[in-house]
């Protein structure tokens, strides 16, 4: 293990356009299916619901808690809905499989999607047995990141000490709570749509391909 790391006993994992690649275009069909949804829920056209859709990405960290908070949506329904998607871009990776498997200590996904989901494209990717849980936005009350809580709630859980836990995320704002509580912060910049505020301070590591950095530190 990289000397740097040797601390880490907890690595937890964002999922959507982190455990996969962007490049798989998983996500922009559920940025599409949330687009529906929006559009069908409020009634009005494809501009104006992508509008709101991204005006509460941005204000909430998620749309759905925008869409809870302003017009009570069922969180249900909504995933459902924006998670029926075709999982077949989806592929099993060897590498990122191989390089899990190896790790130290505990490994965790920390997704603002909800578990069947989860658990559908982990099984895609060959990932279904490599985690000892997925906290999702059931477990957070809807309360999505970078809500400061919700990492606090995810310690106390799992019992986990920030200090020797390491978190993955493509979107880098999500990583700030994270570093805040004294976890160390791996970026995947990966292209994926960011949200607002280009700070960067609280990166730790910045990757691009999440297997070849795993395997990269596991062999220093």
């Amino acid at each position: 293990m990289l000397a740097q790391l040797s601390h880490i006993r907890n690595w937890i994992f964002d999922l959507d356009n982190t455990l996969y690649p962007v490049s798989a275009n998983l996500f922009p069909m559920i940025d599409a299916r949330i687009g529906e949804y929006v559009a069908n829920l409020l009634k009005v056209d494809a501009e104006e619901a992508h509008r709101v859709q991204k005006g509460y990405f941005h204000a909430h960290g998620t749309t759905l808690a925008g869409l809870i908070a302003d017009h009570g949506v069922d969180p249900h329904d909504y995933l459902g809905f924006v998670h029926d998607v075709d999982m077949s871009v989806l592929e099993r990776n060897e590498a990122l499989v191989e390089a899990l498997a190896r790790l130290p200590g505990r490994k965790l996904v920390f997704t603002n999607g909800d578990a069947p989901y989860a658990a559908k494209v982990l099984d895609k990717l060959g990932l279904g047995a490599s985690f000892e849980a997925v906290h999702d936005i059931h477990a957070t009350a809807y309360r999505p990141k970078p809500d400061p809580i919700v990492y606090r709630g995810l310690c106390e859980a799992y019992d986990l000490d920030p200090e020797q836990s390491l978190f993955v995320e493509d979107m880098a704002r999500n990583l700030a709570p994270a570093k805040a509580i004294g976890m160390t912060t791996v970026w995947i910049d990966n292209g994926s749509e960011q949200g607002p505020g280009a700070d960067r301070d609280y990166i730790d590591y910045t990757i691009t391909d999440l297997g070849r950095w795993l395997h990269e530190i596991l062999e220093d």
